[in-house]
């Protein structure tokens, strides 16, 4: 039954995927300097690798929002902004995830008679606010060094476009990563106060309650991005604005440290150490922080080729995403209370957890074997998909060798 709930979970991490993936390699697979085929591998695999190496950060912080302290209010608050972002994914809409479930939380505090946070609540509007500005910012700053060196090296157009497909594919790494671990408190959020799981050892790697459910919903997020992501990249490559490579580039390598920022407790820590404030670790909206840099790009180029329809549809979605997500979840809250007689939470309090975790306590050994042999499974077929990727490379390349051997051999 406890894994029946998390399915809630699973179906808004292939939301997440099928949406959000967009917002790193959108750019790339729009300018054609990436295949979708690539994007979709090297997204999905480093998204898991944020998640779970780093995705507590921002976990905190939806908490205080609002805990859902039933796995019955868990599960309706995910299926809730999971279907609010299905929808909007269906009219290839970019929206963000961080506001749905947001609206979601806030949801539920109103069904349970909780009080949200106000504070965190400012922090994260905020961060949906300065988002945008400060991947504005970067994008133009960055593409006016890019466009520096270009100039300064004379690099051959050909040269240097390879340099640029290679870029892509690194700092797409690197944006993966970052939008793992700043956004998987969206999916998994609002199930770690409900669950309480085993520290899980295998081998060297120690995973712990938390981890094992960002590896879950890494995985689903990973077969949302495989199967279902090519629509919004579409939008946000192509339909918005027609990006160079260098733009595309630049655009990716913006958002990234965006998300990076918001996500990392260690630069945090060393903010506060040379006696600045600390970086508030929010689950930032990647679509904003995108449109921000396509913006920012658009704008230094003179605004001639930004396409304001889209983005007005987009801004709409923007709006309308917390509000829908919000409303379902009330709705969704009610039938499960009264109709399907489901516990949903009610006002929190700091001695009931331990109540909570008891109740779900004799699944923890099946949820833990099962991310037992979901991880065993990753790096064996981890490794055999390496393996067989190369082996395919290597034939391309020796095809291609041996194609202009002939060529020289019967011009002679």
């Amino acid at each position: 039954m406890i894994l029946f709930f998390l399915t809630s979970g699973l179906f808004l991490g292939w939301s997440l995927g099928a949406n959000d993936a967009s917002h790193i390699f959108g750019s790339a697979v729009g300018s054609k300097m990436v295949s979708f085929r690539r994007a979709a591998v090297i997204a999905s695999v480093f998204f898991i690798l944020g998640a779970v190496i780093q995705g507590s950060g921002t976990s905190h912080t939806l908490e205080k929002l609002g805990s859902v302290n039933a796995i019955g209010g868990s599960f309706t608050v995910a299926l809730a902004a999971a279907i609010t972002i299905y929808m909007m994914t269906k009219f290839a809409l970019p929206i963000s995830t961080t506001q749905a479930i947001v609206g979601a939380i806030i949801g539920w505090n109103f069904f349970t008679g909780n009080k949200t946070d106000s504070s965190t609540l400012s922090t994260i509007l905020l961060s949906w606010v300065a988002g945008p500005l400060i991947g504005a910012l970067f994008a133009v700053l960055l593409y006016l060094v890019v466009k520096r060196i270009k100039t300064r090296l004379q690099i051959h157009i050909i040269r240097f476009e390879s340099i640029i497909k290679t870029s892509l594919v690194v700092v797409g790494a690197f944006g993966s990563y970052s939008l793992g671990a700043n956004n998987i408190a969206n999916v998994m959020g609002v199930f770690l106060p409900s669950f309480q799981l085993e520290d899980l050892k295998i081998g060297f790697v120690v995973l712990s309650s938390n981890q094992q459910l960002f590896l879950l919903g890494g995985l689903a997020i990973a077969t949302g991005i495989i199967t279902y992501s090519w629509k919004v990249m579409d939008t946000i490559g192509s339909n918005i604005l027609e990006l160079s490579s260098e733009a595309a580039l630049v655009v990716v390598l913006a958002e990234s440290l965006v998300l990076f920022i918001f996500s990392s407790s260690t630069l945090s820590d060393f903010f506060v150490s040379m006696g600045f404030p600390p970086i508030p670790m929010v689950p930032v909206s990647s679509s904003q922080v995108i449109i921000g840099c396509i913006l920012g790009i658009g704008l230094y180029k003179g605004a001639r080729n930004i396409n304001f329809r889209v983005l007005g549809e987009i801004g709409a979605a923007w709006v309308i995403s917390p509000l829908a997500s919000g409303l379902l979840t009330f709705l969704l809250l009610f039938f499960m209370k009264n109709i399907f007689n489901i516990e949903v939470g009610g006002i929190a309090n700091p001695a009931s957890p331990a109540t909570i975790n008891s109740a779900i306590a004799g699944s923890g050994e099946q949820i833990s074997g099962i991310v037992r042999y979901l991880f065993l499974s990753i790096l064996v077929f981890g490794a055999a998909g390496i393996w067989y990727y190369l082996l395919l490379d290597y034939r391309k390349k020796s095809g291609l060798k041996k194609s202009e051997e002939h060529f020289w051999i019967n011009l002679k």
